[in-house]
C-alpha cells in the first residue's frame, strides 16, 4: 500500500494524499511499519464476485432481521404473550448491535475480518435457531440479544471488507450494491414476515435465516483468503475497554429507549440510567487511556477527517429515523391509505438511495467528497422543511415524490463519506474506522426515536389534551379518525419534519466548518 506519489488531488475522487509521518505511530492514516505489507488483501480478484456475494448474503441476514419481525408481532404476542415487554423484542436487537459495533471493529483490525466475521454469522445463526425455538416472551428477547450481537459483527465486518477487498475507485460500487440490499429488504421483509405468520407459523421468520447464513459462512470461509499475520507483534486485546464500552452503552442506549416509553423522563428509573451511564462514560475513558490497543482509540476523533463524518452520519441517524416513525401513521390517518399503501409511501426513498450511492462517484470525481457530502444534505435540508408546507390533506403522491427526493439526496451525502474514511486509513485501521461511523450513525437513530417520539406525543397531547401518544391515537382510530385528530396527526408529523430538518442542517455545518476541503486519501 503506497501514497500518491504526486502530492495533489486524486484524479477519480478529489482526494489528497496525506503528508508522510515519521516515527512508529502512524496516525489515523496508516499503518505499523511491521504490518504495512501483511495487511494487504490476498483474496483472488477472479474470487472477489464469489466474496462480494457472500458479504451480500450476510448482509441481507442482519438488514431482513430489522423488518421481517414486525409484521409478525400479533401472532407472536399470541402465541407467547409478554405484550407488556414487546418493545424490548426489537430494542434488545438494536442495543446490542450497537454497542458490540467498536468491539467487533477493534478486533477485526487484531484478528482480522475473517474469524470476526465467522464467529459473527455463526451467533446470529445460533441466536436464529434459538429464537424460532423461543418458549416464552423473556427467552425470545434474551435470544434476540444474541441474534443481535452476531448482527454487529456482520453490519460492521462487512462494510470493511468492502473497501478491504476493492480499491479505491472500485468502492462505491460495491457499497451501492450493499445499499441495494438494505432496499430490498426493507421492500421485501415486511411482506415475507406477513406471508410466513400468515401461512405457516411466526417461528419461520427466524428459521429462514439458517439456508441463507449458511451459504454465506460456506462461501466466506471457502473463498475468502486474509494474509498470514503471525509475524506481526502478538496481539493485545482490550478486554477491560470493551467490557466498559459495552455496558456504558448498554446502560445509556436502554435510557433513551425506554424513557418516556417504559416510564417518565424524570423519574427514578431514568435518572438512575443516566448516571450509571455517565459514571461508566467516566470509567470508559480511563481504562481506555491506559489500554495499549484501546477498543475505542483517541485517534478516531482527533483525526479531523473522521471526526467530521461520525458527527455528521450520527445527525443522518437522527434524519432516517423521523420518517420512518411517522410517515406509515401520516399516510393512513391523514391521506386516508391502508397499511400496505402507507408502507410503500415510505419505502419508495429505499428505491432512489441505493441508485444515488451508485452514481455518487461521478460526482465527488468532480467536486470532491466533502462537497459531494454537503450537496446531498444539503437537498435533504430543503426537503425536510418542505415537508410541512405540502397541503392539507393533500395527494399521496406528493409525500412520495419529496421521499423519493429525499433518499436520492441522502445516498449523495452517506456513501461518499464512508468511502472517504474508508480511503483515509490503512488496513490495521479500517474496521475500527468503519465501525465508528456505523456506531454513531445508530446512536443517531436511538436518540433520534427519543426525541422525535417525544416532540410527537407532545404535539398530541397539546392538540388533543390528556397524555395522547401516538400508539393510543391511532389505536383508537383505525379506520377514518376525526378531523381533529387527522390535523393534530398532520402537525405532530410537520414538527418531526422540522426537526429532522434540523439534524440535517447540523450535518451540513459540520462538514463545512470541519471536515477538511480535501479528504486526505491512501492509495493502493
Amino acid at each position: 500500500m503506497t501514497r500518491a506519489a504526486d502530492g495533489g488531488e486524486h484524479p477519480r475522487t478529489g482526494t489528497t494524499p496525506p503528508a508522510p509521518r515519521r516515527g512508529r505511530d502512524p496516525g489515523p492514516g496508516g499503518t505499523e511499519p511491521a504490518v504495512r505489507d501483511k495487511a494487504m488483501r490476498h483474496t483472488a480478484p477472479g474470487k472477489r464476485g464469489t466474496v462480494a456475494a457472500a458479504l451480500m448474503l450476510a448482509m441481507g441476514l442482519a438488514a431482513l432481521d430489522s423488518t421481517i419481525v414486525s409484521t409478525a408481532v400479533p401472532q407472536i404476542v399470541g402465541d407467547l404473550g409478554g405484550f407488556s415487554a414487546l418493545s424490548w423484542l426489537f430494542s434488545g436487537y438494536l442495543l446490542a448491535v450497537t454497542v458490540s459495533l467498536p468491539v467487533y471493529g477493534k478486533l477485526s483490525d487484531t484478528f482480522g475480518r475473517k474469524p470476526v466475521l465467522i464467529v459473527g454469522a455463526a451467533l446470529f445463526l445460533l441466536g436464529s435457531l434459538l429464537c424460532a425455538g423461543a418458549w416464552n416472551m423473556a427467552a425470545l428477547i434474551a435470544f434476540r440479544v444474541i441474534q443481535g450481537l452476531g448482527g454487529g459483527a456482520l453490519q460492521g465486518t462487512v462494510q470493511t471488507l468492502a473497501a478491504d477487498l476493492y480499491p479505491l475507485a472500485e468502492r462505491p460500487r460495491i457499497q451501492a450494491r450493499l445499499s441495494t440490499v438494505w432496499a430490498v429488504s426493507a421492500i421485501a421483509g415486511p411482506a415475507l414476515g406477513g406471508i410466513l405468520a400468515a401461512y405457516a407459523d411466526w417461528r419461520w421468520i427466524f428459521l429462514v435465516n439458517l439456508p441463507i447464513g449458511s451459504v454465506a459462512l460456506w462461501l466466506i470461509v471457502r473463498h475468502l483468503h486474509e494474509s498470514d499475520r503471525r509475524s506481526a507483534a502478538r496481539p493485545s486485546v482490550d478486554w477491560a475497554g470493551a467490557f466498559a464500552v459495552f455496558a456504558c452503552g448498554g446502560v445509556l442506549l436502554t435510557a433513551l429507549v425506554q424513557g418516556g416509553v417504559a416510564w417518565p423522563w424524570w423519574s427514578a428509573p431514568s435518572l438512575a440510567l443516566f448516571a450509571t451511564g455517565l459514571a461508566l462514560a467516566v470509567l470508559v475513558v480511563v481504562v481506555e487511556r491506559r489500554a495499549r490497543e484501546p477498543i475505542m482509540p483517541g485517534w478516531v476523533w482527533r483525526s479531523r477527517t473522521i471526526a467530521a463524518v461520525n458527527l455528521a452520519l450520527g445527525a443522518l441517524g437522527l434524519v432516517t429515523v423521523a420518517p420512518s416513525l411517522v410517515l406509515p401513521t401520516y399516510a393512513q390517518s391523514v391521506l386516508g391509505l391502508g397499511p400496505v399503501a402507507a408502507g410503500f409511501v415510505l419505502s419508495v426513498w429505499t428505491l432512489s438511495w441505493p441508485i444515488s450511492s451508485a452514481l455518487s462517484r461521478h460526482v465527488y470525481g468532480r467536486i470532491g467528497i466533502r462537497n459531494t457530502g454537503m450537496l446531498g444534505i444539503g437537498a435533504a435540508t430543503l426537503i425536510l422543511f418542505a415537508f410541512p408546507f405540502l397541503p392539507y390533506p393533500g395527494q399521496v403522491w406528493q409525500p412520495v415524490a419529496l421521499m423519493l427526493l429525499l433518499g436520492a439526496a441522502l445516498g449523495l451525502f452517506s456513501l461518499p463519506l464512508m468511502v472517504g474514511v474508508q480511503s483515509t486509513v490503512g488496513w490495521s485501521k479500517r474496521g475500527t474506522a468503519t465501525a465508528s461511523i456505523l456506531f454513531c450513525r445508530q446512536t443517531g437513530q436511538t436518540v433520534g426515536a427519543s426525541v422525535f417520539g417525544a416532540i410527537v406525543n407532545g404535539v398530541l397531547s397539546t392538540r388533543l389534551g390528556g397524555a395522547s401518544d401516538l400508539d393510543s391515537v391511532t389505536r383508537a382510530d383505525a379506520g377514518t379518525p376525526p378531523e381533529t385528530v387527522r390535523r393534530a396527526v398532520s402537525d405532530a408529523v410537520h414538527a418531526v419534519y422540522l426537526g429532522a430538518g434540523c439534524a440535517a442542517a447540523l450535518a451540513f455545518l459540520v462538514l463545512l466548518f470541519l471536515a477538511p476541503r480535501r479528504f486526505p486519501a491512501l492509495t493502493e
